[in-house]
């Protein structure tokens, strides 16, 4: 069974800078890592391969400087990494991200499932995965917390839609979103840490990148990046929360500060 798995190299937030004039993320303050949602998707991918047998490919849209959390998918179990990377898909919304990442999944030729995190932590719009199924036509469902059985040919998986859990059933070639945690029929999934000899051969391991051009036969170019994104961001601003602000009191007159303070705040009359 091949599949693929969308990984989204995303920045520790508690690190991460923030370009308010143009307001984007300035992915290049801060080390990017596996999004904790795509390490579930990765997971799930190797337990369908010990069932069925084949390669699980991770494809990820990102700068250059991403190919250490390729590598990580790699020692992480991954068969083979490609990463989209050109200055030309430098500011792509959710809508040119997703056009992106379906052509490059139209150029490998052949899959059978895809898989991917519900969002990620950065944007958090879970949009990405369900666009990429809608460019391929293919069926697809988010918010999945449990995958009850899976063939060759159909996955039942269970949705959390927040009102109540739905059992899907979907045909192959489909898209599955998953949330976190999930289970994988009876087990409990969770995100392994990869062996010091997986780490080694990750190192060694050839991390593909594809550029614009590469994807010139599958894709019209001026739906990259910027130019294709019908997004735009009018403002952007750090919510900052404020400060307590405290007041010391002290001797006979506390009770009458305090009671004084609260007429001020309109706690008592």
């Amino acid at each position: 069974m091949d599949i693929v798995v969308l990984i989204k190299p995303t920045p520790d937030i508690t690190k991460v800078k923030f370009d308010v004039e143009k307001g984007v993320v300035d992915r290049s303050s801060a080390t990017l890592e596996i999004n904790p949602f795509d390490l579930y998707a990765i997971e799930v991918a190797k337990r369908i391969k010990r069932l069925f047998g084949g390669t699980i490919t991770s494809i990820s849209m990102a700068p250059p400087h991403a190919e250490p959390a390729l590598r990580d998918a790699i020692a992480r179990g991954v068969d083979r990494a490609i990463l989209l990377s050109d200055k030309r898909f430098a500011g792509a919304d959710t809508l040119a991200t997703s056009y992106t990442l379906a052509a490059a999944i139209r150029k490998l030729g052949h899959f059978d499932i895809i898989l991917c995190g519900e969002k990620s932590v950065d944007g958090d719009t879970a949009h990405v995965g369900p666009e990429v199924a809608e460019f391929l036509g293919i069926p697809h469902i988010s918010f999945v917390t449990r995958i009850t059985s899976i063939s060759r040919d159909t996955i039942v998986v269970e949705a959390d839609f927040g009102d109540a859990y739905y059992e899907v059933e979907l045909r192959l070639p489909a898209l599955v979103a998953l949330s976190r945690p999930v289970i994988f029929k009876e087990e409990f999934v969770e995100p392994s840490m990869p062996r010091v000899s997986d780490v080694l051969r990750a190192k060694r391991a050839r991390v593909e990148v594809w550029n614009a051009d590469a994807l010139s036969d599958v894709a019209n170019a001026s739906r990259f990046g910027l130019a294709g994104s019908p997004t735009r961001v009018v403002k952007a601003y750090y919510a900052l929360e404020k400060g307590r602000n405290a007041r010391v009191v002290r001797g006979d007159e506390g009770v009458a500060a305090i009671l004084n303070a609260l007429r001020e705040l309109g706690v008592v009359l």
